[in-house]
């Protein structure tokens, strides 16, 4: 039929000249523009009806206005652009910089005088994870044999010098502490997800559990 493709550009003319905001196509990271018929398709409801519930939400939509959250969600295992370092439980053995195939992880240690019995734990003086070269293989998380260091759960790394992308031991020490699942069955089997939002301890991260002082006390007497 002669002149059905131009009634089709008009109908898309005509749909963007009554929904304005589809004419706003920037998406400012993380939140995205959504239109009156987006909004009333999430309440479930026609337009017309959501218009009339929500006047002052339909024309905010109207005009590019109204904003919704547009991340898409994560998987517990997914590796983020950061690290979860628990000194707690790290003694400085520094395997992880020995695994890292990069040469990314720099760590300086200093006899700390604690635990001398069970083989010393050291002071971490730097522990420096230089995410600008790191591939995020995960070879530094297997390593660990103490569950010290764990993938981040989060991605939003970016920064304006390469040197901002050095994570360094006081941002190790302060960060949230919510490590990814990655090669660590013990948070799957706990049914943790780093994006509900709560935070893991050391305690919640060790795949075995602290053994009592008096289990500790027997085990040494034998070693006697």
């Amino acid at each position: 039929m002669y002149g059905l493709g131009l009634f089709k550009g008009l109908a898309v003319t005509l749909k963007n000249a009554v929904t304005p905001g589809r004419m706003f196509t920037t998406h400012q990271y993380p939140n995205r523009r959504i239109s009156v018929f987006e909004l009333a398709k999430a309440s479930s409801t026609n337009v017309i009806s959501y218009a009339a519930k929500n006047p002052a939400k339909a024309v905010r939509s109207a005009i590019g206005l109204e904003w919704v959250p547009d991340r898409w969600p994560q998987h517990p295992r997914f590796r983020g652009e950061e690290f979860t370092w628990y000194e707690q439980r790290c003694t400085g053995c520094a395997s992880c910089a020995k695994y890292c195939p990069l040469g990314i992880i720099r760590i300086v240690t200093d006899p700390s005088g604690r635990f001398v019995q069970e083989g010393e734990k050291y002071a971490i003086e730097v522990f420096d994870i230089d995410i600008g070269r790191c591939m995020f293989c995960g070879l530094c998380v297997e390593a660990c044999p103490y569950d010290a260091l764990h993938m981040g759960s989060g991605f939003e790394e970016g920064r304006y010098t390469r040197s901002g992308l050095v994570i360094d031991v006081n941002r190790l020490r302060t960060q949230p502490k919510r490590p990814s699942n990655w090669f660590r069955p013990q948070l799957e089997a706990k049914d943790y997800n780093p994006h509900s939002g709560k935070e893991a301890t050391y305690v919640d991260v060790g795949r075995h559990e602290k053994p009592s002082e008096q289990k500790q006390e027997v085990k040494w007497a034998k070693r006697l």
